[in-house]
């Protein structure tokens, strides 16, 4: 097979590849299927997608078993490049060593939310001037199946205020240090460089920013010298705040763009990239349309070679395609985005709902299991 019609392209022309046409299991098909990110999800062709001058100039579908010959058509720059692209999407992700306890990422994960604030849109005011019952709700959520708990101590819902260094401080690091006590894997929601430094000392082992280190002109020298795991969100202009307004033309690619932008930067400053988890940033400076379109291109993040985080628990999104149902009543729409994601390679997968959310993974993964036994 070769790629029809391929234009002239400019030197600016770019590929991306998203993995296409799953399927149950790989048996029976060698050489025919590619596994996604060394997890449990097989897929039998790739979607070449080539930019040049800002459009897509070409779409294709090519099949695994055909893949050298369909890109050997290709500039030799970009038939390189999606080699490479090609090798990432397949590799293995390394585990995190989170304190005492090891993140693996053959299968995916839980990370329980945590927030110990008065106003955050599912469970603000839950937790607030309570560390010890905050923290016995991580235990429990680590209990019922959570890989690691991610604390923050401000909203990052449209609208909400800005909380003061000091303010985030004092509400997330008696929480911390409790969890870490009881030996939970914890990390510190916050896009702040104090707040990260205090929550590390406290016993986190993990920064989960939304602004990707870029609110805080502090927070990558933080990140790199604490040499701990850090996970980069994409939201549209991280210096303004997480919901920023922008036009998407192309949203799964930009995304990825900015994203792969990001990581090199963040490399560049001293981050070891296998250290480095990747977030879509669903909700945040989105439309519902967008946010759709993304969740359905998540395989295509895994081009990036990090582990994906995927965060749509009670997401708004959910309550708009459900007749305005509330944050408190959006499980069903958070569970099937959730398994939509892990269908396409999300390793970690942050909700509310913790015990729902493990018992919905551990039965994807019994269907896994089956799919590859030998036929009755």
């Amino acid at each position: 097979m070769t790629i029809a019609g391929l234009p002239t392209l400019g030197s600016g022309a770019k590929a991306y590849l998203r993995p296409i046409q799953f399927v149950d299991s790989p048996v029976g098909l060698d050489g025919q299927v590619d596994r996604l990110a060394g997890g449990l999800s097989w897929f039998a062709a790739y979607e070449l997608i080539v930019r040049d001058g800002g459009v897509r100039v070409v779409e294709a579908q090519l099949p695994v078993a055909d893949f050298a010959e369909s890109v050997s058509a290709l500039p030799d720059r970009l038939g390189e490049h999606v080699a490479a692209v090609r090798s990432r999407i397949t590799a293995p992700r390394a585990p995190l060593a989170l304190g005492n306890r090891v993140i693996r990422f053959d299968q995916p994960q839980a990370a329980g939310i945590l927030n110990v604030t008065p106003d955050s849109f599912s469970d603000g005011g839950a937790h607030l001037k309570d560390p010890a019952r905050a923290a016995a709700s991580g235990v429990a959520m680590a209990a019922a199946g959570a890989a690691l708990i991610d604390v923050g101590g401000e909203s990052t819902r449209p609208g909400a205020d800005t909380v003061w260094e000091g303010d985030e401080i004092a509400r997330v690091v008696p929480v911390i240090e409790r969890l870490s006590a009881a030996g939970t894997a914890v990390s510190i929601d916050t896009r702040k460089a104090g707040v990260m430094e205090a929550a590390l000392a406290a016993g986190a082992h993990m920064i989960n920013d939304v602004a990707a280190l870029l609110w805080d002109d502090r927070a990558l020298e933080v990140a790199a010298k604490a040499g701990c795991p850090v996970v980069l969100m994409h939201s549209p202009d991280p210096k303004a705040g997480p919901h920023g307004e922008y036009r998407y033309v192309d949203a799964a690619v930009e995304v990825y763009d900015w994203l792969e932008d990001r990581i090199e930067a963040v490399v560049a400053g001293g981050v070891a990239r296998e250290r480095i988890l990747i977030d879509p940033g669903i909700g945040f400076g989105k439309t519902i349309q967008i946010n759709l379109q993304l969740i359905n291109a998540l395989a295509m993040f895994q081009g990036l070679g990090c582990p994906l985080m995927l965060g749509v628990s009670r997401k708004r999104m959910i309550g708009a395609l459900s007749g305005e149902a509330p944050a408190t009543q959006r499980l069903p729409g958070s569970i099937a985005l959730a398994l939509r994601g892990v269908d396409l390679g999300a390793q970690i997968l942050r909700v509310h709902d913790v015990a729902e959310t493990v018992q919905a993974l551990r039965v994807w993964r019994g269907m896994r299991d089956a799919a590859m036994m030998p036929r009755l």
